[in-house]
């Protein structure tokens, strides 16, 4: 069996390099995984790239299996396909997910990964972990039959929400972007768009993941008296100012964040393994493949990463494909 692969670094803040691993021979418990695919989402991760995590953060933010320490040299990912080629008999030969960096073969225990349902194709279930995060916060939103809703940033996360969101029974559902390409997206995923001027007010919910000034801004304007904005998106080192006076608190708008780190209050009856799974299982909605907007190999990540971290490849998901041989 090769014990050799390659993972993907960052060298030095946007800058990539991939490196030679040798991988330690699986303990009793532990799995070896060939990777398939794996995925690189615009946001956390391009902020990683290029070095945007902020000190006080830098333990919050590790990635289950990161090596190295921010802002670099660091092996970090967290979204990872592969197959099972050693361990419980139980597995081997099962397409599973993992929580695993940019990485051709890889060593984890058994319990780190999650078998794909055979409805969910491997090249889908690299959005396991974005729509897991979706999962999250509509645990921790609560929408109720027949609200008002808008998903302000229609990057990767906030169309995974606004997709869960479009099977709520008689919700209005509007994605919001000042991109209009992603109309196109939104009517894939069976829900209402529109510009942020162009956008309908008086929402109960509105789900913010744009991680902009403007687009938080914009949330609380489209909200009614007594409505909630849930902040879904992280600004790593940047510093925001938000319109607190004016009707802020006449109308008593609430703002109150959710972070996939910890499983939602609401669902305490609830571990990280039942809501990877029901990520998962969730995933057979053919639909989500408008969420991957392109791919290229895993040898042509140190030139990818760069032009994803600058939006020169536009994006939600870029998709990561491995060579079988690898």
């Amino acid at each position: 069996m090769n014990r050799t692969a390659r993972a993907f670094w960052i060298g030095s803040p946007g800058h990539g390099e991939i490196r030679d691993v040798t991988l330690p021979d699986p303990a009793e418990g532990e799995v070896v995984v060939r990777s398939l695919y794996s995925g690189v989402s615009r946001g956390t991760e391009t902020l990683v790239f290029r070095g945007g995590v902020p000190e006080s953060q830098h333990a919050v933010m590790r990635a289950p299996f990161q090596e190295g320490d921010f802002p670099a040299p660091v092996k970090y990912g967290y979204l990872n396909v592969g197959v099972v080629e050693e361990g419980p008999e139980e597995l081997v030969g099962r397409t599973v997910f993992s929580l695993f960096p940019h990485q051709t073969r890889f060593v984890v225990p058994a319990s780190a990964v999650t078998v794909v349902p055979d409805s969910v194709p491997a090249g889908r279930a690299v959005l396991a972990g974005t729509v897991e995060t979706a999962v999250n916060a509509l645990w921790d939103a609560a929408p109720l039959v027949g609200d008002r809703i808008a998903v302000v940033g229609g990057g990767m996360v906030g169309c995974s929400v606004a997709a869960l969101l479009s099977r709520f029974p008689g919700v209005r559902v509007q994605l919001v972007d000042a991109d209009p390409a992603r109309a196109k997206t939104a009517e894939a995923l069976g829900v209402g768009f529109a510009s942020p001027e162009e956008a309908l007010g008086g929402c109960d919910l509105v789900v913010h993941a744009s991680a902009t000034e403007q687009g938080l801004a914009r949330s609380l304007e489209l909200l009614t008296a007594e409505g909630t904005v849930l902040e879904l998106s992280w600004y790593g080192d940047r510093k925001v100012t938000l319109p607190l006076g004016e009707a802020f608190h006449s109308r008593r708008l609430v703002i109150r964040s959710s972070q996939v780190g910890t499983v939602s209050p609401r669902r305490a009856n609830r571990s990280y393994a039942d809501r990877l799974a029901l990520a998962l299982d969730l995933l057979a909605d053919p639909a989500l493949d408008a969420l991957v907007t392109g791919e290229s190999a895993f040898d042509e990540l140190p030139e990818v990463m760069p032009r994803l971290t600058s939006g020169a490849v536009a994006a939600l998901c870029h998709r990561v494909r491995y060579d079988k041989s690898a």
